[in-house]
């Protein structure tokens, strides 16, 4: 598929590469569409037949309680990514199917990431080395974020589900708090854990992937937070969608409201439920919220604020992560 688009983007030549239909655009809207059909199927089909029901008042659609396959919205992604750098001309096509097929199956980092390009990732697998020194870095690695992964986060998620089983009435607002933020520990340590372990994997086997997270929750603003936590997913998001969408070149506005877009799709990537989709839609409208302040205060971006404006901030930005985390762990709006 690959290779089919570069030949159609070599093809595409003069006038025809200012037409709205070219060949190259036809070929990846096709490849995406493909993709993503797939993805709406397995995930999305029941959470839509609910909806239709629920407006039409009746059942009008059967729900086909389709299994999951493993890791479908991890290596969509990559493969769209494959695709759409192919287009762009920032990597060539890959003539070996085996090679390609290593690098959307690659088994460590499947099911919860990180979602690796293949500019870097296929260079590994034509120029891989395994050094007794890589091994054992890796393996040190994978331990570190097993232990994360078992030692913190599966105790810090025993607590919360114990608790989170009593009806809402025997919770307190302290205890509310308490559980919360040990959820914001679970799934940090949760997710990081799981990156530490494909990375750890991924240089045993002699591959170097990109680090994940980078103390998230010191982040001073809901941005930051997005630089430091799943940074793969986020730099995803911002090149495949956000920058797709017109970024920041159609004016204030319209950036405001591509961070919203962005992030309510991220949002419903992560679960086909509403509470990731206000989830989403949060970190959207606080995104947009700090690029205006931003503008307002004239701060430059990537400009960080230091001292006890930082440390308001940090402290801000973290209970503002954890009230989102609420609607992340419950569907249950109650």
């Amino acid at each position: 598929a690959g290779a089919a688009v570069s030949t159609a983007s070599q093809t595409a030549s003069g006038a025809g590469k200012h037409t709205l239909f070219t060949p190259d655009k036809l070929l990846l809207v096709a490849l995406v569409a493909v993709n993503l059909g797939f993805l709406g199927y397995f995930k999305y089909f029941d959470f839509l037949t609910g909806l239709v029901n629920k407006l039409a008042g009746g059942t009008v659609m059967e729900p086909k309680n389709l299994l999951l396959p493993v890791g479908i919205s991890f290596y969509t992604f990559q493969m769209i990514s494959y695709v759409a750098d192919v287009y762009r001309g920032t990597i060539a096509a890959e003539p070996n199917p085996l090679n390609l097929g290593l690098y959307i199956s690659f088994f460590p980092k499947m099911i919860q990431g990180p979602i690796e390009r293949y500019q870097g990732m296929g260079a590994c697998i034509r120029n891989r080395h395994v050094t007794p020194e890589l091994f054992a870095c890796g393996a040190r690695r994978f331990i570190y974020g097993l232990g994360k992964k078992v030692i913190l986060a599966n105790q810090f998620g025993s607590v919360v589900d114990k608790v989170l089983a009593n009806p809402m009435d025997q919770i307190s607002g302290g205890l509310g708090w308490y559980v919360g933020i040990l959820y914001t520990l679970q799934i940090y340590f949760d997710f990081s854990g799981y990156s530490d372990m494909a990375i750890g994997l991924g240089q045993i086997f002699g591959f170097r992937f990109d680090e994940n997270f980078n103390y998230p929750y010191q982040s001073a603003s809901v941005s930051e937070f997005w630089r430091r936590w799943h940074i793969s997913l986020s730099s995803w998001l911002r090149d495949y969608l956000y920058i797709s969408l017109g970024g920041n070149r159609k004016g204030k506005f319209r950036q405001y409201l591509n961070l919203i877009i962005t992030m309510f799709l991220g949002g419903l990537w992560h679960g086909a439920s509403w509470n990731f989709v206000l989830w989403g839609t949060f970190h959207g409208i606080a995104l947009a919220v700090h690029k205006m302040w931003m503008s307002i205060i004239g701060r430059k971006k990537g400009e960080q604020s230091h001292g006890w404006r930082r440390v308001f901030g940090v402290i801000i930005t973290f209970h503002f992560v954890c009230f989102c985390w609420i609607f992340f762990r419950n569907a249950d709006f109650q």
